[in-house]
């Protein structure tokens, strides 16, 4: 579990191993309290630690966490967002996030927005009924408020420290995002849709 606040960023290495293992290189400080066997959400990805060089991490990847994110369009060098996992006794400062992407969304536009930026993200029809006008939603792993929601796509405002902090500075139109909706959200909209 995850909270949506992004704490580091690093390098993405490469996918290997016939795209089964995915490299990244973190800051020294996170690769000090990183060990095989632990989670980190990789922009918004759950990730186990598989092995470990140094500051260089390495992540074994499923067809489905390929298949369902944007890992596999990431070219060396690139900048990902890191999350560690949320501990009981932390501060939960963004919303409750599973680290199970429910799909892609395109960025459609990117306005500059003083103090800050607004993006219009295309999102998919299996992701949309997770959305709600003015909830969460985790972009790249980043919890942000849903500003506005149209049919089949939403926009979110990006505030200084968040394009600081996080990769969402470096979009561009047509490019892709992992979406993840609030979990709660999701068992509400299971329930209710369930035919008893």
């Amino acid at each position: 579990m995850f909270t949506g606040l992004v704490c580091y960023q690093g390098k993405f290495i490469g996918l290997r191993k016939n795209r089964t293992e995915l490299g990244l290189e973190v800051p020294e400080e996170l690769a000090a309290r990183l060990e095989s066997g632990q989670s980190l959400a990789v922009d918004g990805v759950c990730l186990t630690v598989s092995r470990k060089e140094k500051n260089k991490f390495f992540f074994t990847l499923s067809r489905e966490s390929l298949d369902r994110t944007n890992l596999k369009d990431y070219r060396p060098g690139k900048n990902v967002n890191l999350e560690l996992p949320l501990r009981l006794n932390d501060f939960l400062g963004g919303h409750l996030v599973t680290g199970h992407i429910d799909g892609t969304g395109q960025v459609q536009e990117v306005k500059s927005r003083p103090p800050g930026k607004r993006l219009k993200i295309k999102v998919p029809t299996e992701s949309r009924k997770y959305l709600v006008d003015k909830g969460s939603v985790a972009v790249n792993g980043v919890s942000l408020t849903v500003a506005a929601l149209g049919p089949d796509w939403l926009e979110v405002e990006l505030i200084p420290a968040t394009l600081q902090a996080t990769n969402l500075n470096e979009l561009r139109p047509g490019d892709r995002v992992n979406l993840e909706g609030d979990i709660i959200g999701k068992y509400v909209y299971n329930f209710l849709s369930k035919k008893f």
